[in-house]
């Protein structure tokens, strides 16, 4: 029997997706890139998921785009190169997904895994992670966001040298600049994921996602035009809240705290 080529694991809230083609370092062939599109619009409509991390089987987290695929190599029918360069249905739907997205990043991150990373909200990287932009080695141009969302976080030299020489960044440099919350050893990786995913769904949903979609819409305009949505979304948020709600979570505020200093 045929292994997917997507794993979906659901449990306590949290839906991890595992890209399972490591004889190809997960490159995103086009039955991989439907499945993961599929798998965040079934999500979206599942009121039990709170939190999706999102991971890669073997030594790769992704390697972008399946080469052999692109190049005609493999002959599956309609995979045009030209058609698949304008796929980005995945990444959109992605992006819109309105539950948090940890990115465990277990291997290397390359090109269009890249692009697959930075379209997660955080990311959490194995010590074993190395990142890299080899789309003018290809020769190709992005299209799934890595020209804007790049130096926005790391800064656009930083990533002007990524992207013009197609070098490898380490886990640790990554951290350094940005790009990275933190470096785990290869098997704290999903732990340390779950623990986070475990400490956003303690939280309450609504604001949860509505902290999200400020943080997203705010991300993509100016800082002046974001001020202004929060403001007008925190205002239209707070005629909703009840003093018994917040009185409530404030006792749990105050216990965590004593937890988490003790």
């Amino acid at each position: 029997m045929t292994e997917p080529v997507l794993v979906v694991e659901k449990s306590e809230g949290i839906a991890t997706l595992e890209l399972n083609r490591p004889q190809a370092m997960n490159a995103l062939s086009r039955e991989l890139r439907r499945a993961i599109t599929e798998a965040f619009l079934a999500l979206r409509d599942d009121p039990g998921i709170g939190v999706v991390i999102l991971t890669g089987r073997g030594r790769a987290f992704c390697a972008g785009l399946d080469l052999k695929e692109l190049g005609g190599e493999s002959g599956s029918p309609g995979s045009d190169a030209r058609a698949m360069l304008g796929e980005a249905d995945m990444i959109r739907t992605l992006r819109a997904f309105d539950r948090p997205v940890i990115g465990a990043v277990n291997g290397f991150a390359i090109t269009g895994g890249f692009e697959l990373a930075l379209a997660c909200d955080l990311l959490i990287a194995s010590s074993e992670a190395r990142f890299a932009d080899t789309h003018a080695r290809v020769g190709i141009l992005p299209g799934w966001g890595l020209s804007q969302l790049l130096p926005r976080i790391v800064g656009i030299g930083r990533a002007k040298e990524l992207s013009f020489t197609g070098n490898f960044l380490d886990a640790q440099t990554a951290c350094a600049w940005g790009l990275v919350n933190r470096v785990v050893p290869p098997g704290s990786l999903l732990p340390t994921a779950r623990a986070l995913a475990r400490d956003m769904l303690s939280c309450d949903r609504r604001s949860l996602l509505g902290i999200k979609r400020l943080y997203d819409q705010g991300f993509a305009t100016t800082l002046g035009e974001g001020l202004r949505l929060e403001a007008k979304e925190s205002a239209a948020h707070a005629r909703e809240v009840r003093p018994g709600e917040i009185a409530d979570r404030r006792r749990g505020i105050q216990e965590r705290g004593r937890t988490q200093s003790g």
